[in-house]
């Protein structure tokens, strides 16, 4: 099983590598209990639309426990915002005491702002120049993204279609920061799972707290290329796999499509991503 995961290509292909922007966080005042605190934002427009007509995901996410809470929309209006508010969020969990949004119209319309006012809510808003401020949901659409696109079919058209799934294994896995499962936090109990994630979440847990170091690379290793023009949110983020032939530098290598025997390209390790051969 461990072989069968590190091995899938899809999962490689479309994962996120994680840089760091330049400038230091600005946290806000971290909540002392769940649903004090939770942040609301409009993910999209994606390309391509889906089969429904969806092109935008609506996510709120609890601050503290980091549990998300998704749906796919058609449009990022207010009207949506606030329909999610009421069918989604307030008629399920009840009232948070503070929701953090963007300064866009759909957050800040009359209509909205007379909505959180009736229900008791305090309304913050993120700086328009600093929109880490509200880095909760954008963590989570970062993730969300490539998991999609790994799991969508070949158009992609039925994304919205994998987005319950996989709000719910996001929403039942260990969060990196919080070294808890979501889940667990928000309701005070583990997840019914078909089967036992426990020996996941540990190997999960353990990689987050292992430094990684710089891979090296021999002839035969097989390998990943960084695709360089990403057009579109669900584009195919490495290509290939392809094997390496020969070694000219340290660094520089030549390489063979796997698939396309006639495929050669020279390339450098910072384009490179291993993968595991996977044994049948």
């Amino acid at each position: 099983i461990n072989n069968y995961i590190k091995s899938c290509i899809p999962c490689a292909q479309f994962n996120p590598r994680r840089q760091k922007n330049p400038g230091t966080l600005r946290p806000i005042k971290p909540p002392e209990g769940v649903w004090q605190l939770v942040s609301m934002d409009f993910h999209g427009p994606i390309t391509p639309t889906s089969q429904r007509g969806n092109k935008y995901i609506l996510c709120l996410t609890d601050v503290l426990s980091k549990f998300v809470i998704t749906k796919a929309v058609r449009d990022n209006t207010a009207q949506t915002a606030i329909r999610f508010l009421k069918e989604d969020i307030i008629s399920k969990f009840g009232t948070p005491r503070c929701i953090l949004t963007d300064n866009g119209t759909h957050f800040t319309s009359t209509i909205m702002n007379e909505l959180i006012k009736q229900i008791g809510a305090t309304h913050l808003y993120s700086t328009p120049y600093h929109p880490q401020t509200n880095g909760q949901v954008e963590r989570y659409n970062s993730t969300m993204d490539a998991k999609i696109a790994a799991l969508s079919n070949l158009r992609k058209t039925d994304w919205d279609d994998q987005l319950p799934f996989v709000t719910f294994n996001y929403n039942t896995s260990i969060h990196s920061s919080t070294k808890q499962i979501p889940f667990e936090m928000m309701y005070g109990r583990s997840p019914v799972l078909p089967f036992d994630h426990q020996d996941t979440n540990q190997r999960y847990k353990q990689r987050y707290d292992i430094n990684r170091s710089n891979p090296s690379y021999n002839i035969g290793d097989l390998v990943l290329v960084k695709t360089l023009n990403i057009r579109y949110k669900f584009d195919v983020r490495y290509e290939g796999p392809y094997r390496i032939i020969q070694k000219i530098t340290p660094k520089t290598f030549i390489i063979q499509h796997v698939k396309k025997s006639t495929l050669y390209r020279q390339v450098t390790t910072d384009v490179l991503l291993p993968i595991f051969e996977r044994i049948y």
